[in-house]
């Protein structure tokens, strides 16, 4: 009990004897001071007294996939600083290969009492996933903030970046470079955002079912399928991620082929580096910074008792044109 009272209070910057007037309810501390203590005691993993377990935590998870892909840093630090700035501490939940998954999250979320979870990109994208942990925060009224394309019916406010604007710009720009046979690589077939670029790709005409390679999101799954599109004649390649491009040039290379001279490459996030590769990649950027803020301010609402909107809020993509694209080859 102890070295409970000098952890919490070395971590919160007070006396053990002012941890100690919060955990035994006596009075003379302020609202401020006792909800630090409170949210000390959470994220060094100690439960709270009995009397004290009613409130809920200032905690708010925030689950991803991944942090491989550095995009998904760039989200945790915007979202992570404006929950701070709100008076909110970030927990991040990051899923391991083989380890914990995002089920034992959202169990572990609820046992600390958390205030609302933010998911950016989850099992909530692809269609054929296990999707009864968000039933049971909808059940416990958890707040939930969904970043990027979900499936149907999950009922939770949403914050994306326009799949379709994305592949659209993407797909204008090699047009316009005069490419013909434009291929794309996508996430798995049930992958949310990965159907509406691929949807939209379709509406725009000349696409063929062989210009389409579905990859795990990795830099080797991205080499893979641009591997067979190259097999198959593209000149010019549009991915659903940055990480699936930089795999697309890997494979043109390990072909002999020049990018962008003989391929060119568009990849989708404009993540940290990209402006450092060889060459620099073209990418459709999404506005992370806008994003993270907006979906901050959908879980505050909620957490404030206040109903907000369940349509996805969408927003603008920007291509940023680099040197992983040029003409395309004369035949």
């Amino acid at each position: 009990m102890t070295r409970r009272l000098a952890q919490v209070a070395q971590k919160v910057g007070v006396s053990e004897a002012t941890v100690s007037r919060v955990l035994n309810g006596k009075p003379g501390v302020s609202d401020t001071t006792r909800q630090a203590v409170l949210s000390a005691l959470d994220v060094l993993g100690y439960e709270r007294p009995t009397q004290l377990r009613g409130e809920r935590a200032r905690l708010v998870g925030l689950v991803l996939p991944e942090l491989q892909n550095p995009i998904f840093p760039a989200f945790a630090e915007v979202i992570g600083g404006a929950l701070a700035q709100s008076g909110l501490t970030p927990v991040l939940c990051t899923q391991t290969k083989g380890g914990v998954s995002e089920a034992d999250y959202v169990d572990l979320l609820l046992q600390q009492q958390v205030s609302g979870v933010v998911f950016a990109g989850g099992l909530y994208a692809q269609a054929d996933a296990p999707h009864e942990h968000y039933r049971r925060l909808a059940d416990r009224n958890i707040p939930v903030v969904l970043v990027n394309a979900a499936i149907e019916d999950l009922g939770f406010p949403a914050v994306s970046c326009d799949d379709a604007v994305a592949v659209e710009q993407a797909w204008r720009h090699l047009a316009s470079l005069g490419h013909e046979r434009i291929g794309l690589v996508l996430g798995p077939g049930d992958h949310v955002p990965s159907r509406r670029k691929l949807d939209a790709a379709r509406a725009l005409g000349g696409l063929t079912d062989e210009r389409v390679a579905r990859a795990i999101f990795s830099l080797e799954g991205g080499q893979a399928a641009a591997t067979r599109l190259l097999d198959r004649g593209v000149t010019g390649i549009i991915c659903a991620s940055d990480p699936l491009a930089l795999g697309a040039v890997r494979a043109a290379r390990r072909k002999g082929l020049d990018v962008p001279s003989q391929i060119s490459v568009v990849g989708y996030d404009d993540s940290a580096f990209m402006n450092c590769t060889e060459p620099p990649l073209t990418t459709v950027r999404q506005p992370i910074e806008a994003m993270g803020r907006a979906a901050v301010e959908l879980l505050n609402a909620q957490i404030g008792g206040s109903s907000v909107p369940t349509e996805e809020l969408l927003f603008e993509p920007e291509l940023v044109v680099r040197g992983s694209t040029a003409q395309a080859p004369r035949h």
